[in-house]
């Protein structure tokens, strides 16, 4: 299933943010992402890539949407895509996950965006 995840931006360091879902803390592409992104906002996440900014108008009623599916049944199937989705998508520094840097996967790239547009078939 895609899934993308709404989380709070911590920090921009170019094309990559550092990206808050629920006290899981993730490095995102912000290579495809529909509007400029800055600390405090919050985006949608999918597999590592930010795809939309979410819009300060609908921040509380996503959140709301998702913290229900986080919180809800343990063996709803949506459930578990949300939560398999914050805890596995996307790639998390190494040094943030305690992994060692020979075990970490490998940070997303500007191919990795490429794919992501095509998979999408977003023309930018």
């Amino acid at each position: 299933m895609c899934l993308g995840v709404p989380g709070e931006v911590k920090s921009v360091d170019g094309l990559r943010a550092t990206v808050d879902f629920w006290g899981v803390r993730k490095e995102v592409r912000l290579d495809t992402v529909d509007a400029p992104v800055e600390p405090g906002d919050y985006i949608l996440n999918h597999v590592g890539f930010a795809i939309r900014r979410i819009p300060d108008g609908e921040i509380d009623e996503t959140m709301a949407l998702y913290e229900s599916f986080v919180d809800g049944d343990p063996d709803d199937m949506l459930r578990e895509d949300v939560v398999d989705e914050i805890e596995a998508g996307g790639s998390v520094p190494a040094s943030a996950a305690g992994i060692a840097p020979d075990d970490a996967e490998e940070p997303a790239d500007a191919e990795d965006a490429e794919d992501l547009l095509e998979e999408l078939d977003i023309d930018v």
